[in-house]
């Protein structure tokens, strides 16, 4: 990477602060909304939108995500971007971020989480049905298996099939062909491109838990940048700070990723996080699933010196408590360990054998 300039020439007033952005629409008002919220919070610096980058995710769209093998295949791009000080901050959907950044990075915001449910979308002459009215053998498309295993499991006279492409690609393969009877899309992703009238189901946590970070954005920064680390991080929003730890810190425990089925639902209420998490087979007919919780109430101390860079699974969260971090990861963990405890593992290197042989 370049040499950083000298402080006083580097302070962040004056000088225009590059936000990284991928390509997709999606990607794009994602960022774009991170940015009003920047502006409004800081009027007189200036931030320009630097446009992506294609990333592995976007460009290999013939290989189911859980296939291609690659932990970071949205941010990778956008990292060496950062890395290279070619840009100041990223914008990504938390759930596209893995549990371990690569060194040098942070997460330096967590904003407050949109709904974080799944949502199904009918092919128009489906329009009025739910899932369980669907007709016998009707094709579900979703590219996730964590969806596949649940929805299996709870609808099975339903089938479901691969789907890749971004939101708008996939909306069109549904509404132009006859392939799918339906398909299963993050409810938050429709809401922010203004499609929340093509939800015509939310599945609630009895029918599908969602996956970790689901509905929340992420500003990924370097983790030594302390001006733009100080300024991002005006953005957290603490509730959803504290579930994203722990469900980060859940599939952590695990080593879950793309490629096995882990799925989660987090409540904070009155002082309590309460973390269900749990893991399927692929087929959805083995499964574990728990529900822990603690007390995340503390007063916020100034935690000066060399604290206040504490990463948690990736996220440096100064304006929130440390405690109440530290007790929202060793809940994750605490729950990982009890179903690791009642056989998660097989059940998780099975899916992961089948995966990759399939």
């Amino acid at each position: 990477a370049e040499p950083l300039l000298p402080q006083e020439e580097n302070g962040v007033d004056g000088r225009a602060i590059r936000v990284g952005t991928r390509r997709s629409q999606l990607a794009r008002i994602q960022t774009d909304s991170v940015v009003v919220m920047l502006r409004e919070l800081y009027p007189d610096l200036h931030f320009e939108i630097a446009v992506a980058m294609s990333t592995t995710g976007d460009k290999i769209l013939d290989t189911a995500l859980s296939k291609i093998g690659e932990k970071s295949l949205f941010t990778k791009e956008l990292e060496n971007a950062l890395e290279r000080n070619e840009v100041d901050l990223v914008v990504h959907s938390l759930k596209d971020l893995p549990t371990s950044l690569p060194p040098g990075f942070t997460i330096g915001a967590v904003c407050k989480r949109e709904n974080p449910l799944d949502a199904v979308v009918f092919h128009p002459k489906n329009c009025g049905k739910t899932l369980s009215l669907l007709p016998e053998k009707s094709v579900i498309g979703t590219s996730s298996l964590r969806r596949a295993a649940q929805l299996k499991r709870k609808f099975p006279h339903l089938e479901f099939r691969d789907i890749r492409g971004n939101l708008n690609t996939r909306l069109k393969k549904l509404d132009e062909k006859e392939d799918f009877s339906a398909i299963i899309l993050a409810a938050a992703g429709l809401k922010r491109m203004g499609w929340e009238n093509r939800i015509g189901q939310l599945l609630g946590p009895e029918d599908c838990l969602y996956a970790v970070g689901q509905g929340a954005l992420a500003v990924e920064v370097r983790a030594k940048d302390q001006e733009i680390l100080n300024m991002v991080s005006a953005l957290h929003d603490a509730d959803t700070v504290l579930c994203c730890i722990a469900e980060r810190a859940f599939m952590k425990c695990l080593e879950g990723g793309c490629s096995v089925p882990v799925a989660v639902n987090t409540l904070l209420k009155d002082g309590q996080l309460y973390l269900t998490g749990a893991v399927y087979s692929l087929d959805g007919s083995d499964s574990l699933k728990e529900t822990m919780q603690t007390g995340v109430s503390y007063p916020h101390q100034n935690e000066d010196g060399p604290n206040d860079d504490v990463q948690h699974v990736g996220i440096t969260a100064k304006n929130v408590p440390g405690q109440a971090q530290e007790a929202a990861e060793n809940l994750g963990v605490e729950l990982a360990s009890l179903l690791l405890s009642k056989g998660a593992k097989h059940i998780l290197s099975v899916a992961r054998q089948l995966n990759d042989a399939s």
